[in-house]
This record gives structure tokens, sequence and C-alpha cells, in this order.
């Protein structure tokens, strides 16, 4: 636990109404619904950071075959506890997790994090030509 927080990677633990809400009005998957959400959590490794009463803040997932892939997801930290360290602690803690150790490539999308990431040994992508991507961006709407 630090000032008060604490982080659990045990998906039973996540609250899926707070992650949902977030999720669901964000740039990345705005009107995400519900169900699509909920199984998105079931089928990841799914990171927390809540309160000492319990409430959860902050969410990271990661999409991965816990060998040698993964992709970090759907990472927020509520605003009123921005500011306190939390992303920095949360991203320590998915990348020090046994379950994500030894893998070949991970690799994540943002549009205003790339500070954060970048003090956690993520690179743009060194031969973007290589990588490819079926994108649909409506596909909530």
């Amino acid at each position: 636990m630090i000032n008060g927080y604490y982080i659990s990677s045990q998906n039973a633990d996540m609250n899926l109404s707070v992650i949902h809400h977030y999720i669901s009005q964000s740039y990345w998957a705005a009107n995400i619904p519900l169900s699509t959400m909920e199984k998105a959590v079931n089928n990841s490794l799914c990171f927390g950071v809540f309160t000492k009463a319990g409430e959860q803040v902050a969410f990271a997932r990661m999409v991965t075959d816990k060998a040698t892939f993964a992709y970090l997801a759907d990472v927020f930290v509520l605003q009123e506890h921005q500011g306190k360290g939390l992303s920095k602690w949360l991203m320590d803690e998915i990348t020090a997790h046994p379950q994500l150790q030894g893998l070949r490539r991970m690799l994540l999308a943002t549009k205003d994090a790339h500070g954060l990431y970048k003090q956690f040994g993520f690179t743009a992508l060194k031969s973007a030509d290589s990588i490819m991507e079926l994108h649909k961006p409506n596909v909530y709407q």
C-alpha cells in the first residue's frame, strides 16, 4: 500500500461499472458496450488501483499470451486521483508482473501519454512498415 492506495491484478477485484464508465467516454473506445468491456476484462490480465476503502481509481489491462507478446490497453487514472504518481506505480507493477516477464514484444497505442511510457522503455516503432492493422474506429457507434 502506498499513500492509502493498493494495486490488485485479480480480475475479480475490478469494478466493471467504473471501468466501463471511463472507457466508454474515452477517445479510443467511445460508446463501447458494457458486454464488450466485460468480455475484454474477463479475457485480459487486469490491474487496478484502489483506495483503502476499495474504490477503484485506476485501471490497465494486458492482452497477452503470457509467453511472447502483450498489448497494453485501456489505461486510466480518474482525474481526482491524478498527480499522485499512480500511473507510474501502476506501470512499475505491470512491467514487473511475473506473468509478463521474458516477452519478445509489448505494444501499446497512445495519443497523449508518450512521456509516461518512455520512462518504462517504450519507444516509437523502429520498423513501422512491419506492423499492420485492421482498424475499425467506429465499431461502437
